[in-house]
């Protein structure tokens, strides 16, 4: 699972999230804007950044790990001095270090030990959160963290939960988020299996999806218009829905696999947004068994040649 790419999404969704997880009351995450940045030379990258807007307020550099990794800190520190040097903040800093499990921290050095104690670092272990909250944040890291046995029930409790949310944006981008959590974490499955778990109807309440579909119609309607009576007003709207329809399908699956594979070249999206049918329904299919982007590319060349 791409979890560096994850918690990117989910600390710039939930501004709170990471005030949550290191016990800060969230009113704090006020004035703080979150970013990535890139560290120069050996190319470092913090898994994010929170930087306020004041001076009187720490910035707050965050880094997740989800494999045991025995340079962790020696890598941490090295960003957190590169950052120090290149950019000379003002602002005090507070280094948070996020693991999903305690056994996936190494012992650390000296030298981060007196940082440890000193509150410099603080760390978080994700298999902590197994209480009852009411944050969708944590909700997610725990549907993330959950074994494949308990993973469907809590995709499920999730998915009602959120239906129940009145700030449709908010209720769509959790949606999303379950989707991807579970293509991620059952990419053997066929897509009845994760179906079963979190149904293709949830993801058709999607804005992306539903935005699609609108457009679609709007398109069979002037269709309509224009032709007359050679097809007719109703036909064409009728066109334009199917149209809508693929374009909505279409466009879930290139937002799936851009999570599961990364970056997806324009080309290989403009060739995804002309398949038919049948094509997607295959690609849906697919998605499961992509490792790479090589395989996608594979699976594009081999379906349009058809």
């Amino acid at each position: 699972m791409r979890t560096d790419t994850l918690f990117f999404q989910l600390f710039q969704s939930f501004h709170t999230l990471l005030f949550e997880l290191i016990d800060h009351p969230i009113s704090e995450a006020e004035g703080y804007k979150f970013s990535s940045v890139e560290i120069k030379e050996k190319a470092f990258r913090f898994d994010g950044i929170f930087m306020p807007e004041t001076k009187d307020k720490p910035i707050f550099l965050a880094e997740v790990q989800f494999q045991p990794k025995e340079n962790f800190y020696s890598e941490f520190l090295a960003e957190i001095f590169l950052y120090l040097n290149q950019y000379r903040p003002i602002q005090d800093w507070q280094a948070v270090a996020i693991f999903a499990r305690h056994n996936c921290e190494p012992a650390p050095d000296k030298f981060s030990q007196e940082l440890i104690a000193l509150g410099r670092i603080k760390r978080v272990y994700l298999e902590d959160l197994r209480q009852e909250t009411d944050s969708h944040g944590i909700e997610i890291i725990q549907l993330i963290l959950a074994s494949e046995k308990k993973a469907p029930k809590l995709a499920r409790k999730l998915a009602e939960k959120v239906e129940q949310e009145a700030n449709t944006e908010l209720r769509d981008n959790i949606v999303e988020f379950i989707e991807a959590v579970l293509v991620y974490k059952f990419p053997k499955l066929s897509r009845q299996e994760v179906e079963a778990m979190f149904t293709h109807s949830d993801l058709k309440k999607t804005r992306v999806y539903q935005d699609a579909v609108l457009e679609g119609k709007q398109e069979g309607l002037q269709i309509g218009k224009q032709e007359g009576l050679q097809i007719g007003k109703q036909e064409g709207l009728q066109i334009g829905e199917q149209r809508g329809l693929v374009k909505g399908q279409s466009a879930m699956l290139q937002r799936q696999l851009t999570r599961k594979l990364g970056k997806i070249s324009p080309s290989i999206k403009s060739k995804i947004s002309k398949l038919s049918v049948a094509q997607l329904e295959d690609l849906a299919e697919a998605i499961f068994d992509f490792q790479t982007s090589a395989d996608l590319n594979a699976w594009v060349k081999k379906h349009l040649a058809r």
